[in-house]
């Protein structure tokens, strides 16, 4: 169990070190089993904070079995 909360510190740590463009990128391009449909205008008016959750939610779904 301890490595799963160590990989998901790693990706914590990695998408809170992201810049805006970077973030914004990530989930416009999101590319795994579900589909993120977010349009540009929508993440634009979202604070990065926000922004960062939506990834880790999503990443962290995708690396479920």
């Amino acid at each position: 169990m301890a490595s799963v909360n160590s990989s998901q510190e790693l990706l914590a740590c990695s998408i809170a070190e992201m810049s805006l463009d970077q973030v914004k990128r990530e989930l416009l391009h999101f590319d795994g089993r579900f589909k993120l449909d977010f349009t540009e205008d929508y993440l634009n008016q979202q604070p990065v904070d926000r922004l960062r959750h939506i990834l880790m939610a999503a990443r962290m779904q995708q690396s479920r079995n």
